[in-house]
C-alpha cells in the first residue's frame, strides 16, 4: 500500500523511516517532510491533505503532529472514505484543551493531580490560595511543549499567571489556565495504539523536558528520551492500563467520540501509584525515535489495522536492546532558535551504527544542510544494556556539529539505577 505521513519533524522522520521498511508498504509519501524524511519518502507539497491523498493513490494516512488532528483532518478523511490513523476532532480535545482533559479525568476517575481551572486572571489568583509552592501552571491550549511552568514560589506563580493571561508566554493558548498540585515521582511516557476498542501498548519511554542537565532550566518539547522495559514493572504496566488507558478509551466511547490513533499518557509514578499529567493524541517527540528504532513489526500493517478497527488481530515485536535518543538543539532554543547554520558529521555518526533523525533541518540555496528549527536532530542508538546504549548514542553524536549546538549530557541517567 501507499502511505502518507503528515508532518515535518523528528517524529515524522521516524515514522516514515519505519514505514518504508514495512513489507506491507510499497511507497511512503510525506507532507511537507524534511531532508531526512526525503531519504525514506517522497516529499510532496500541499495544504489540502485529502487532495494529496487522492492525487498519490494513498491507502493509509498517518498524522504526526497534533495541530491537523485538532483541526479535524481525521473527520475529513473519514467522510471521504479514506483510511487515516488518528482521533477525530472531538477526541483530539484531550490534547487540544488542558481544561477539557482535566475535566475528562475527573468524569472517568482517571488518577491525576488536584487541580483548578481558571478563565480569568482574578479567578487564577484566587485559586492559587488553595495551593502551595511549587505549583504547576498549564496553558489550556497548544503551546508546542512550552505551556507548562513549575513555579517555585507563590510570587513566581502570581507573575506567571499574569504573563500567561496577558498572552506574553504562549499567546492566546495561555489565556485559560489549569493550576495543579506539584507531584513527586518519576515521569514516564506511556503510548498505546487504539482502534476505538482495542489497546496495543508500545514500550515505555522516559523523556527529558528541561533544556539543561539534571532537569534544570525552562521546559522544552523534549531534549532526549530512552526506551527500556525496566522503566515499568509488569504490575505497574497493568495498573496504568487498568486505571488510565482503558478508562480513557471507554470514556471517549461513552461520550460518543471513540478514540482511534496514538494515545500518549504523560505519567508521574508517585508513591500512591501512577497519576496522569496529560494526554497527547499523537506519538511523543522525541520518544518516537527510540521507540520505533526498536520496533520489528510491520508498522504499516499495524497502523492500517488500527485505522480500520482490526487492531485485535495484531501483536508487536521488539528488539530486546534498550535505545537512547539525544536531541541536538539550536542556539536560542527553547526561546527563538537561530536558523541557517550548516550541519556536518551526520554520515560519520551513522557510520557508528546510530540513526540520525532530522527535525529542524532544510537545504539552503546552495544545497547544504542547515538548521531550521529549535530541535534540529535526534541521534538514536541501541545496545545490549542501557549504559552501553547511552555510551553508543553519545559516541555517535560526537562528530556532528553546527554553530551554537546544545544538548543534554545526562539522557538516560535516571534509568541506570534499574541496572
Amino acid at each position: 500500500m501507499n502511505v502518507l505521513v503528515i508532518g515535518s519533524g523528528g517524529r515524522e522522520h521516524a515514522l516514515a523511516w519505519r514505514l518504508a521498511q514495512s513489507p506491507s508498504v510499497q511507497s511512503v509519501f510525506a507532507t511537507p517532510g524534511n531532508p531526512g524524511i526525503a531519504q525514506s519518502a517522497t516529499c510532496v507539497e500541499g495544504v489540502n491533505y485529502l487532495e494529496l491523498a487522492g492525487k498519490h493513490g494513498i491507502d493509509l494516512t498517518v498524522v504526526g503532529p497534533e495541530a491537523p488532528l485538532i483541526d479535524g483532518v481525521v473527520d475529513q478523511f473519514r467522510q471521504a472514505g479514506r483510511a487515516i490513523f488518528g482521533p477525530v476532532q472531538a477526541a483530539a480535545q484531550l490534547e487540544g484543551s488542558k481544561i477539557f482533559s482535566k475535566n475528562f479525568f475527573a468524569r472517568h476517575n482517571i488518577p491525576t493531580a488536584r487541580f483548578h481551572t481558571a478563565i480569568t486572571e482574578a479567578d487564577a489568583l484566587r485559586a492559587l490560595a488553595d495551593f502551595e509552592a511549587p505549583v504547576v501552571l498549564k496553558a489550556d491550549g497548544l503551546a508546542a511543549g512550552k505551556g507548562v511552568v513549575i513555579a517555585q514560589t507563590m510570587d513566581e506563580a502570581r507573575e506567571t499567571v499574569r504573563q500567561f493571561m496577558a498572552g506574553e508566554l504562549v499567546g492566546d493558548a495561555g489565556k485559560r489556565l489549569v493550576i495543579e498540585e506539584f507531584l513527586l515521582g518519576e515521569e514516564v511516557s506511556f503510548i498505546a495504539l487504539s482502534d476505538g476498542t482495542t489497546l496495543l501498548p508500545l514500550l515505555p519511554a522516559q523523556d527529558h523536558k528541561n533544556i539543561f542537565d539534571n532537569d534544570q532550566g525552562p521546559n522544552t518539547g523534549g531534549m532526549g528520551a530512552y526506551v527500556d522495559e525496566r522503566i515499568l514493572t509488569a504490575a505497574q504496566t497493568e495498573t496504568v492500563m487498568e486505571t488510565v488507558m482503558r478508562p480513557a478509551i471507554e470514556g471517549m466511547r461513552k461520550e460518543g467520540s471513540p478514540f482511534t490513533g496514538f494515545l500518549y499518557a504523560g505519567l508521574m509514578m508517585t508513591a500512591q501509584g501512577p497519576k496522569t499529567l496529560e494526554f497527547n493524541v499523537r506519538m511523543g517527540d522525541p520518544e518516537t525515535q527510540p521507540i520505533l528504532y526498536r520496533m520489528q513489526s510491520d508498522l504499516g500493517k499495524v497502523l492500517h489495522a488500527g485505522a480500520t478497527g482490526n487492531l485485535h488481530a495484531q501483536t508487536l515485536q521488539w528488539s530486546p536492546d534498550p535505545s537512547v535518543g539525544i536531541v541536538l538543539a539550536a542556539e536560542g532554543y527553547p526561546g527563538t532558535p537561530r536558523k541557517g547554520d550548516e550541519i556536518t558529521g551526520i554520515a560519520e555518526a551513522e557510520a557508528k551504527g546510530a540513526k540520525v533523525f532530522h527535525a529542524g533541518t532544510q537545504r539552503n540555496a546552495s544545497g547544504r544542510l542547515v538548521t531550521n528549527g529549535g530541535r534540529v536532530l535526534a541521534v538514536t542508538a541501541a545496545a545490549k544494556t542501557l549504559p552501553a546504549a547511552i555510551a553508543s548514542a553519545y559516541e555517535a553524536a560526537a562528530p556532528i556539529h553546527f554553530a551554537g549546538m546544545q544538548f543534554r549530557k545526562d539522557i538516560g541517567k535516571k534509568g541506570l539505577k534499574r541496572w
